[in-house]
């Protein structure tokens, strides 16, 4: 019992040790710097994990683009700026909100698209099994049923 206690602690030191992360402390001038910064590092996309932002990645890129980002904070330049140095450098790809131009126009446009061919393909879809579920009745089926639908009044 006791040498499991043991070489349960033992592992749990060596995974304490192995899963160390590095933790970026930063200091700014003003909580706007701060926020500014905090904001930036959001709104701009890791190029390498691609679905993170670089406040969420660990990728060494994201800890450079952070360590720029937070450069040009101190520096104060505009958020506007940074953006700019940032897509100067790495294209709309880095922004999770690209702007509205004749690169991006599929990427706005897109799922709009996919949209409305799925929406006409379901209609269209819908039409067919109509037009060949038709049912094609005769009146002797059709007083058949009126019979049993007055007759069933009658039993109520």
């Amino acid at each position: 019992m006791i040498r499991r206690t043991l070489l349960a602690g033992a592992l749990g030191l060596l995974l304490a040790f192995t899963a160390q992360a590095k933790v970026e402390v930063l200091e700014f001038e003003s909580p706007e710097h701060e926020e500014r910064y905090n904001k930036l590092v959001a709104e701009l996309r890791c190029l390498v994990c691609q679905n993170q932002n670089l406040a969420d990645s660990n990728a060494e890129l994201a800890v450079d683009l952070r360590r720029k980002t937070y450069e040009m904070v101190s520096k104060d330049k505009s958020e506007k700026e940074i953006a700019a140095f940032m897509v100067d450098r790495y294209g709309d790809f880095v922004l999770y909100r690209p702007p509205l131009n004749s690169n991006t126009l599929l990427l706005w446009t897109g799922p709009f698209i996919i949209l409305l061919i799925g929406v006409s393909l379901l209609i269209r879809t819908i039409r067919r099994r109509r037009t060949e579920q038709g049912v094609n009745v005769d009146d002797a089926t059709l007083k058949a049923a009126a019979n049993l639908l007055k007759s069933d009044k009658r039993e109520v």
